[in-house]
């Protein structure tokens, strides 16, 4: 009969850890948490100290039940949950729902590993220690601050716009950083410049040179009009152009670092076209552990939640090793990247990499479903780079004069692949080498012809899944654990929409947005926000008790609530009512508003339940088939200009179409801010309204 219990949050982990232990432990799951804060009310004793109020998580009892009985059994029992600041409060909940801290005759441990494999596990048994109240009291702190913020400003945001709104402290700051993404983009207005080429034949040479235009014998010059770039071409006539300068040199491409949470997000998002939720999901299953032919049930990855680029000593002399008999000594670095960041790092963790170097893609390929394969290759690709040598280019940089004017040649050749070896990230692509050896200072060079085009500045690109997680990490928001699930909540409540890999406010965002800024501007101030994800890493290292942080957030709150429910009851937003006429029973239909936006519904409700989709039209006439342009929402909630008459004509803009024509090439004119732009990109002509 088992001795031991260990007790961890997946049923996923229970086979693989059950293989490291003998018949004298018993291991079992708690499926996440146990305990957790009530639903039906806001669960958090203001009067008393902010006690938190936790009951049984509904469907959990069982579970209870079982571990219950698996605890009277055994003389000792592991909390193994998740080693983070979360799975140490799970560890505190399951003690406290299990009652083990009354068990007098019970030795009670937690213990904790970064990977799930059989040194990990029974080192973590060698050594097991109690419960870090401090981690808890963060984890507390979080969810206190979270339901405060959720329960006394959904309902508020419900009462006043009349529709299922709600907000979330992390999630309203990235929705904020979302849309002032978009306002930047809709303010930008392109401004026109022009690249120019010269074409040039080296005597004996089989491959045209292509020389971009740098400026005078100065300082760089831009072109920015087809006035400027005339100039130039009239002082470029009959001109000769001569090497005046030829530079060899060296370049450096640094290894890259081991991936952390974010940057594998990114990077999987990039490369693989994951969002961020499946790379996580994915991730959860490479640590828990899959079935490997040959070696079992295996944990294949490190923990996948952690801002740290560290690597213990063992792994990183397995690599090391590993890379010196596959590549030899000449591959294997001499130091080790690091990660730059002002943001406090949970150096607790490790990098996330794999937990046996000799696992290798080709190993466990046949072992593994698509998906699961190429975010484990990955990641091992990753870090094997992570302990190899930079890569070198040899690199030739030349200056070709052409009277009062310069031009720049540059190429590179890669000399030693080091890391890229393995590793080859979408913007380290070799460059073409396309300059000869024998190019020197003197030597003439014969103008083929010159090359120009227009081009336009172009606006902030919009918010992808990745570089919304590198925002949120540069700017402090959130943690590894936070990421994904704030992105998947603001898209699943339908505030933005992601389209491609794109991420575009929706109607329904910007209010709610708006009504933050104006109501609540603490709560979606990036800085303040910031300030208080410290605090709260201060409360995990023991530095500031967590009620502190919550009697300093209350108040403030509160009296932001307090002043928007009195300003905000003082405006009514009536039913605005509308031309268009009940076709049921003949009253002039009005706005309603639901979850995904605005629609038209008949104001005799609940005798008439007519309703219809709304459609706003703008006053401006369709550029093709001159019916009404209206204002129309993709399936997601983007808002876009499109004609009343579709399916037969398929005009669409996602800018406001304007009645003028463009005096340059007849297209229509869109509004954007304070100008006129025109629809067709390649004249780009504008001018102010």
């Amino acid at each position: 009969m088992a001795n031991c219990l260990v007790i961890v949050e997946s049923p996923a982990k229970v086979k693989t850890i059950k293989k490291f232990l003998g018949a004298n432990y018993e291991v079992d799951a708690s499926n996440g948490h146990v305990r957790d804060l009530p639903k039906s009310q806001m669960g958090i004793d203001v009067e008393h100290d902010f006690d938190p109020k936790y009951i049984t998580i509904r469907g959990k009892g069982d579970i209870l039940a079982k571990l219950r009985k698996e605890v009277k059994k055994v003389d000792k029992v592991y909390l193994a949950t998740d080693p983070d600041r979360e799975g140490e409060a799970i560890s505190w909940h399951l003690m406290k729902a299990l009652k083990l801290d009354e068990l007098n005759e019970k030795q009670v441990y937690r213990i904790s590993f970064n990977e799930i494999t059989k040194n990990a596990v029974k080192a973590s048994l060698k050594t097991p220690r109690a419960i870090d109240m401090n981690l808890v009291d963060a984890q507390q702190a979080r969810r206190v601050l979270d339901r405060m913020v959720g329960y006394m400003i959904s309902p508020l945001l419900w009462a006043k716009v009349k529709r299922g709104l709600s907000a979330g402290r992390v999630q309203s700051v990235a929705l904020r950083l979302i849309c002032d993404r978009e306002e930047e983009i809709n303010a930008f207005i392109p401004e026109e410049y022009w690249n120019l080429e010269a074409v040039l034949k080296q005597q004996g040479g089989k491959k045209p040179l292509t020389a971009k235009f740098y400026g005078d014998k100065n300082s760089r010059i831009a072109i920015h009009n087809k006035e400027e770039l005339d100039r130039i071409l009239e002082g470029l006539e009959n001109q000769a152009y001569v090497v005046d300068e030829v530079k060899k040199g060296e370049r450096i491409k640094k290894s890259p670092i081991p991936f952390t949470t974010s940057t594998l997000q990114q990077e999987a998002s990039k490369v693989l076209n994951f969002s961020t939720q499946k790379t996580m999901r994915l991730a959860q299953q490479l640590y828990e552990g899959v079935e490997v032919t040959g070696h079992g049930t295996v944990g294949l990855i490190t923990y996948l939640r952690t801002d740290s680029t560290r690597v213990a000593e063992e792994a990183d002399t397995a690599a090391r090793d590993y890379i010196e008999k596959q590549y030899g000594s000449q591959y294997v670095a001499q130091g080790e990247q690091t990660k730059k960041s002002n943001v406090k790092i949970q150096d607790a963790h490790e990098a996330i990499r794999p937990t046996d170097i000799s696992l290798t893609p080709v190993v466990v390929k046949e072992s593994l479903q698509r998906d699961l394969f190429r975010l484990y290759q990955l990641i091992w690709k990753r870090f094997a780079a992570s302990r190899m040598q930079p890569a070198v280019y040899e690199t030739t940089s030349v200056k070709v004069g052409a009277g009062d004017y310069s031009f720049t040649l540059s190429a590179s050749k890669l000399s030693f692949d080091g890391f890229m070896s393995v590793y080859v990230q979408e913007d380290e692509k070799e460059e073409a080498n396309v300059l000869l050896g024998n190019l020197e200072k003197g030597t003439v060079l014969q103008l083929d012809k010159l090359e120009n085009s227009q081009h336009f500045t172009q606006p902030p690109a919009h918010f992808t899944e990745a570089s919304l997680v590198k925002a949120m990490e540069e700017q402090g928001i959130g943690r590894p654990s936070t990421y994904a699930p704030t992105i998947t909540t603001i898209i699943a409540r339908r505030y933005v929409a992601k389209e491609s890999k794109n991420l575009y406010v929706t109607e329904l965002g910007e209010v709610v947005n708006s009504m933050m800024k104006q109501s609540f501007p603490s709560i979606v101030d990036i800085t303040f926000t910031a300030n208080l994800e410290y605090l709260l890493d201060k409360v995990g290292d023991g530095s500031v008790q967590w009620k502190t942080v919550v009697k300093n957030f209350y108040p403030d709150l509160k009296e932001a609530v307090d002043k928007a429910l009195v300003e905000l009851e003082t405006v009514t937003i009536a039913d605005e009512v509308t031309d268009e006429i009940c076709e049921v029973c003949g009253r002039n239909m009005v706005i309603k508003y639901g979850p995904h936006g605005k629609f038209l519904a008949c104001p005799g409700f609940p005798e008439c339940k007519n309703t219809k989709p709304y459609l706003e039209k703008v006053g401006v006439p369709c550029p093709k088939c001159g019916k009404e342009v209206v204002i129309k929402k993709t399936k997601k909630g983007r808002v876009y200009y499109g004609c009343e008459a579709n399916p037969e004509c398929d005009f669409m803009s996602w800018q406001k179409p304007s009645t003028q024509k463009c005096p340059k090439c007849g297209y229509y004119m869109v509004e954007k801010g304070n100008k006129l732009l025109c629809s067709n990109e390649q004249c780009g002509y504008s001018t102010d309204k």
